[in-house]
């Protein structure tokens, strides 16, 4: 059913606060993007590890970021500090871009790896239950939409970078990590002074309770149905790492590498907005469908992928997937989530798409190792027809979805 909201744009509408938090991400995307575009190229070539190995790391990053969401949602909900939680978090991260360009063993970039993800951990429900703290539901498609669109923005800008200084500093990838401590350094900068936590949220400290189990009763049966849906969906976006060593399996050299990060992400940040405004308008359900779809048939044309080129074109796909689920799932969590949970929510939400991801990142690995990258990607666009079939009857109530007075 398509809401009758006038047909506008809503940038000039959000707070100030919601494009700080955009400027925090694209600033730590370009930083993190930087890295992750070079690192598995790094850890493959430069310090020798498996493709196992590499997809056994992505995973367990991702899990530990998982993990610790859950945690800092429900310390969010209990405290109200969402901000201070998003400043530890974002610190963390960018203290582990000292790490890397350092890093001579595996355990070295395993353990920079592992605290990068647990500040992202830290970060991330806080954060997004902080947006919906801030903005109405009429333009909350709109908020996860444009931060979103930044992330992704950053994280073409990275990769850039990283191809960039890879041809300045001559394929010295050492080198080119040392870049990434600059943009972390600014993110943090940013956040302190450009994000204000609201002075008057819908549950102040007055109503602080002890953090207990039963509250996840309180959450709904559609909020459970978002995260399993969220779980399946996982198991179909696998790291993105994957999309990196499928472009120099085919033969694309390493100096030109994070050129398929490149291409990701500039499609994700054209389209993330867009699609996150047209969900406070029509059906997120619809939206999300067409975005499994169009991840079906990236994973199908880099299962089929004999040069770089083609990669590049299932990187683009990728990209308009991306835009089409990540903020449009931030959204159906908000929609589905009691206000005084909205922290506890998106940790539990994270926690069981992070574990699936770890899953999906160990499953894509061993699959690669032992029939080949193509087993990799039909498998994800498997698991992404399935998530696909179960939004069909997805089905929400609204009592959660009012705006905030």
């Amino acid at each position: 059913m398509t809401n009758k909201l006038p047909k506008k744009r809503f940038v000039s509408k959000l707070p100030i606060s919601i494009l700080g938090l955009g400027l925090v991400s694209m600033f730590m995307d370009i930083s993190s993007e930087l890295v992750h575009s070079l690192l598995p190229v790094f850890m493959a070539t430069v310090l020798g590890t498996s493709i196992v190995t590499i997809g056994v790391i992505e995973g367990l990053a991702e899990g530990t970021a998982a993990i610790m969401k859950a945690f800092s949602g429900a310390i969010s909900d209990y405290f109200r500090k969402r901000k201070l939680l998003t400043i530890i978090g974002y610190s963390l991260s960018a203290f582990t871009k000292l790490i890397f360009p350092v890093a001579t063993t595996i355990e070295w970039v395993f353990g920079a790896r592992f605290v990068d993800r647990i500040g992202k951990g830290i970060r991330g429900a806080p954060r997004d239950a902080l947006i919906a703290d801030i903005v109405p539901v009429e333009l909350r498609g709109a908020a996860f939409g444009l931060r979103q669109s930044l992330d992704s923005l950053g994280a073409f800008i990275g990769p850039l970078l990283a191809f960039v200084f890879m041809i300045w500093f001559n394929n010295d990838i050492r080198a080119v990590l040392w870049v990434a401590v600059l943009p972390a350094l600014i993110t943090v900068l940013l956040l302190i002074t450009l994000v204000h936590e609201p002075k008057n949220p819908e549950h102040d400290s007055a109503s602080r309770k002890r953090l207990r189990l039963a509250d996840a009763k309180r959450l709904p049966m559609w909020y459970w149905y978002v995260v399993a849906l969220g779980a399946i969906f996982s198991l179909a976006r696998f790291s993105e790492a994957f999309l990196i060593l499928r472009a120099q399996d085919v033969g694309l050299s390493i100096g030109y590498v994070p050129i398929i990060l490149i291409v990701m992400n500039i499609i994700y940040a054209i389209f993330a907005y867009p699609a996150g405004e047209a969900s406070d308008r029509f059906s997120a359900r619809i939206l999300l469908v067409f975005g499994l779809m169009i991840l079906i048939v990236a994973d199908i044309v880099l299962a089929i992928a004999v040069s770089p080129w083609i990669t590049l074109i299932g990187a683009a796909f990728w990209g308009l997937h991306m835009a089409f689920t990540q903020g449009l799932l931030s959204k159906l969590v908000a929609d589905t989530a009691p206000a005084d949970l909205r922290g506890t929510a998106f940790g539990v939400f994270n926690l069981v798409s992070g574990v699936a991801l770890f899953l999906a990142s160990f499953i894509a690995g061993t699959l690669w190792t032992l029939f080949g990258a193509a087993a990799t990607f039909i498998t994800g666009a498997f698991f992404a027809l399935i998530a696909a079939m179960g939004l069909f009857f997805y089905r929400p109530k609204t009592q959660f979805c009012k705006p905030t007075v």
